[in-house]
């Protein structure tokens, strides 16, 4: 038998908004999955169109997590650990692509690394290297985006952990890159691996930013999203399958982060 809150029974001025915002948010996920061809949905898969830009999202979705792990567990030191005039400043531009529209964050990226950009035009000059509407291009494009959720994951991870450990480490003799290897980092690595998590779920449904920096060529910069993109005009059915093989993803990323967003007061 359930026992009865202390504080009385929840009023209907609560629950009915709050179901209406359940059902908002279900349905649309119901309808989906409803609407997608089941019969055919193998073949719509098998398709070399489809194979391909699945296989670019993975690999490019893959390069992104690398990528922010190599610079972005670094940044989530730095601002947990190092006390430096502007560490607010920082934080807050780092925090910017979460709310970012995608389409600027691509006209941005054009506006640095295109061929006549801000750090594009040197490059180019020096290498004869242009980046846009590559599969590097891609990459690019989903690390900026994915990037400050695995900045944030990292270092709320970090400041939970604390820095006591660190610390005694210090007391002990240890070197601060010895102590960031062997005791900071591996306490923070249920943080690393949900950021990780994160930025792969992001990239993997990144659209906006990749199409306008990378452009949307089969075989080359076609990631899934711009494919349902390019498919549903002409072919709603496949594009809804294609929609499903993402939605099915996000259920993954869901499911691999269930301990820190599922269960009440994990992500506290």
């Amino acid at each position: 038998m359930t026992a009865r809150s202390p504080l009385g029974r929840a009023p209907a001025l609560l629950w009915v908004p709050a179901l209406v915002a359940v059902v908002f948010l279900v349905v649309p996920l119901v309808a989906l999955v409803l609407a997608t061809p089941w019969g055919s949905f193998l073949d719509d898969l098998r398709t070399p169109e489809v194979r391909a830009a699945l296989w670019l999202s993975l690999r490019t979705s893959l390069a992104t997590v690398v990528a922010c792990a190599l610079v972005g567990t670094p940044l989530a030191w730095v601002l947990a650990r190092v006390e430096f005039r502007g560490r607010g400043l920082v934080r807050a531009l780092v925090t910017v692509p979460l709310v970012l529209p995608p389409v600027v964050a691509g006209v941005a990226l054009l506006a640095a690394l295109g061929r006549s950009g801000l750090l594009g035009a040197p490059l180019r000059d020096a290498t004869g290297v242009t980046l846009p509407y590559t599969t590097a291009a891609v990459v690019l494009a989903h690390t900026f985006v994915a990037l400050p959720f695995f900045v944030i994951s990292v270092e709320g991870a970090l400041r939970s952990a604390g820095e006591a450990y660190d610390e005694a480490a210090a007391v002990l003799g240890a070197t601060r890159w010895h102590t960031f290897r062997h005791v900071t980092l591996p306490l923070a690595l249920p943080g690393v691996v949900a950021g990780g998590v994160l930025a792969w779920a992001r990239s993997l449904g990144e659209f906006g930013a990749t199409v306008t920096f990378a452009g949307n060529y089969p075989g080359t910069t076609q990631t899934m999203p711009s494919r349902i993109y390019a498919v549903y005009l002409d072919d709603p059915a496949a594009a809804r399958t294609l929609a499903m093989i993402l939605l099915l993803a996000s259920v993954g990323v869901l499911l691999l982060l269930r301990n820190r967003w599922l269960t009440p007061g994990a992500a506290a």
